[in-house]
C-alpha cells in the first residue's frame, strides 16, 4: 500500500475517533438528545457558519462520490456517503480518497 493511501486511511481513522470523542463527551454531559445537539450547533453565528460550511462540503463530497462512482463503476466509493453523514466530512473525505486511490483490477 502506498504512503499516500496509508495517509488517507490514517486521516479517516483520526477523522472518526477525534470528533466522536467530543460528541460522546457532549452526549454524556447533556443526554443523548440529537435535537439538543443540533440546537447547540446553532448557539451563535460562528457555530452556525461552521455547520453550514461542513454541510456544503458534505453535499459536495456526496455529489462527487456519486458522479465519480457512476463514471468509474467504483461502487465501493459510495461507502463514504454514510460515513460523511453519520460521522462527518473529516472521516468521509479521506475515506473516499483512500477508496478512490486503490489499485483497479
Amino acid at each position: 500500500m502506498s504512503v499516500l493511501r496509508l495517509l488517507y486511511l490514517a486521516l479517516a481513522i483520526w477523522g472518526t475517533v477525534h470528533p466522536m470523542s467530543w460528541f460522546i463527551a457532549w452526549f454524556n454531559e447533556n443526554g443523548y438528545d440529537l435535537g439538543l445537539m443540533v440546537e447547540a450547533w446553532h448557539a451563535n453565528a460562528a457555530s452556525s457558519g461552521l455547520v453550514w460550511d461542513l454541510t456544503i462540503a458534505a453535499v459536495s463530497l456526496t455529489t462527487w462520490a456519486i458522479v465519480e462512482s457512476w463514471t468509474r463503476k467504483n461502487w465501493l466509493g459510495l461507502v463514504a456517503i454514510p460515513a460523511t453523514f453519520c460521522i462527518g466530512v473529516s472521516c468521509g473525505l479521506p475515506l473516499y480518497l483512500f477508496l478512490r486511490t486503490r489499485p483497479q483490477t
